[in-house]
């Protein structure tokens, strides 16, 4: 019989084991119990905060006037209900009963041992009593006995559902981690207030004991001994012997280093804690936002690209791991991310293939912009990777470590300033086309699936008509490789467009804007 039940439950616990919507039930709910990063989870502490406030408030007004019906009803099963589920749940997947189960069998076999229900009780028993031991659980485990009303001395324990929402709020979860990474501190000063508390009692009961009407017995010595050294004052006790009042200024003073060194704690705590604050808080931001751009490096070329691209309303990430720049980022207004842009998890946090658009490699060291082109294409061969070098050696690096387009400043300038000489009056006018003076700038095209000029023909547009010049043509071979196409500079007028295509085009700013329209316009059109 017991081999036989044996078997059962370790067929079971295989079962289990091997059962995907069993495993996808439970990390769901984990996921929205217990993880973070998980969408959903801010929708359920949302509506966690609005039931126990409600409940709260139902039982602060019932105390002296009974509410309705219908509130009686939903504070009696419904509130009550959502905490019991809620905390069987945080039981549940608090840890896996079957695979303690697997784990002893196997166990068993391996050492052909036999198999022993005391041993798996005993483990599955401490696993689950570390989940109801634990603080947040037994707040939980509390919160739930207000509801029966019929005991009423345990209404007080209403103030436990105030402390349920601790769970349920990352500020104050926040809070108390800054706090508990001082815990040694914080305990040395508590153990100090509290010495000096008792001696400061001891000390005004033998000196005001029998002479002072307002303490008749140690309980008022201890009380004004810890009003007075937490500086709170309520003047309802005052000492009246000479010896009294010298106890009391020493309490007073004892008091006030007490409260400096409390602030210096906490102050601390949360300098310390600011980065990683910080750190969550654009990670939340961050997490928000598509077709990211990543800009690695904030240098005056990183501070160019992060103006421009404010500039056209993109979305755009600064990565920085210099503390200078990064507040210098800060400072600019930007979203500034503290960290190694070289390294994998600093991506892959960032969801390199779901959010990111590209990759913008603009660090003073080239070493390192090979690293982060390298780092980048390793985790995603889509991302588009553009990177900046200060020669061709260390260019043709970078294209082999994947990255699409290498801009070297130096030879952008020598050439400028080459055409400077030789043309100034053509540098002028791509200055201003650079620089964007009196609105004319270079702009890319993308022609849209369904648009007007999808299957035409470049001539079927009129570009001189809508004060447009048509530079040259990017022809995809791919629409999904984008590394897969070429160019054509001032396409003859029979070449056909289709979707995925890039126009470049030179014009001024309401002629762009106005042509984009037009064939947004065309889109929508064709779609309706």
């Amino acid at each position: 019989m017991k081999q036989f039940l044996i078997r059962q439950i370790v067929s079971f616990a295989y079962l289990l084991e091997s059962a995907p919507r069993y495993q996808r039930v439970k990390r769901f709910f984990n996921d929205l119990l217990n993880n973070d990063d998980y969408p959903y989870k801010k929708y359920f502490d949302l509506f966690m905060i609005f039931v126990i406030i409600s409940s709260v408030s139902i039982l602060v007004i019932d105390v002296h006037e009974h509410v309705s019906y219908w509130l009686d009803f939903y504070d009696l099963y419904i509130v009550t209900t959502i905490f019991v589920v809620e905390y069987l749940l945080r039981l549940w997947v608090h840890s896996d009963i079957h695979k303690v189960i697997i784990a002893h069998y196997e166990e068993s076999q391996f050492f052909e041992k036999p198999f022993s229900f005391k041993k798996v009780f005993r483990q599955i028993a401490q696993d689950k009593w570390a989940y109801i031991s634990s603080p947040a659980a037994i707040i939980d485990l509390i919160a739930i006995l207000p509801s029966y009303r019929e005991i009423r001395v345990l209404r007080v324990f209403v103030l436990f559902r105030a402390f349920k929402m601790l769970r349920y709020s990352r500020s104050l979860l926040q809070f108390f981690d800054i706090l508990r990474n001082k815990k040694v501190e914080l305990y040395t000063l508590l153990t100090l207030l509290s010495f000096f508390t008792l001696v400061a009692s001891i000390m005004i009961y033998v000196f005001e004991g029998g002479k002072n009407p307002e303490i008749e017995n140690l309980f008022d010595a201890v009380y004004w001994a810890l009003v007075t050294i937490t500086t709170v004052g309520y003047g309802d006790i005052s000492p009246i012997t000479t010896e009294g009042r010298a106890v009391a200024m020493l309490v007073i003073l004892t008091g006030i280093g007490a409260i400096s060194f409390l602030t210096s704690i906490i102050v601390s705590a949360f300098s310390e804690k600011l980065p990683e604050i910080k750190e969550t808080r654009v990670m939340n931001q961050i997490a928000k936002k598509r077709d990211l751009n990543l800009i690695c490096g904030y240098g005056k070329i990183g501070q160019l690209v992060a103006r421009k691209l404010k500039e056209s309303r993109r979305n755009f990430l600064v990565i920085e791991s210099d503390p200078d720049k990064v507040q210098k980022a800060e400072l600019d207004g930007y979203d500034v991310l503290m960290a190694d842009a070289t390294k994998s998890d600093t991506l892959l946090r960032l969801k390199l293939n779901e959010n990111v658009r590209s990759v913008i490699c603009v660090t003073h060291n080239d070493i390192i912009n090979v690293f982060i082109t390298i780092n980048a294409r390793s985790l995603s061969k889509d991302v588009e990777i553009i990177a900046r070098c200060s020669d061709q050696s260390i260019a043709k690096k970078l294209r082999l470590a994947g990255a699409n387009h290498v801009i070297i400043p130096e030879e952008i300038a020598g050439m400028l300033g080459s055409v400077y000489i030789g043309q100034p009056v053509a540098f002028e006018a791509l200055q201003a086309i650079i620089t964007q003076k009196r609105t004319a700038r270079i702009d890319e095209v993308e022609v849209k699936l369904g648009s007007f000029l999808d299957g035409a023909k470049v001539g079927d547009f009129d570009f001189s008509a809508n004060k447009l010049v048509l530079l040259a043509l990017l022809k995809r071979l791919d629409v999904k490789d984008k590394s897969s196409h070429y160019v054509i500079f001032n396409p003859p007028e029979d070449t056909m467009l289709k979707a995925g295509d890039i126009l470049v085009i030179l014009g001024y700013s309401v002629s762009i804007a106005d042509f984009k329209g037009r064939l947004e316009q065309s889109v929508r059109y064709k779609k309706q």
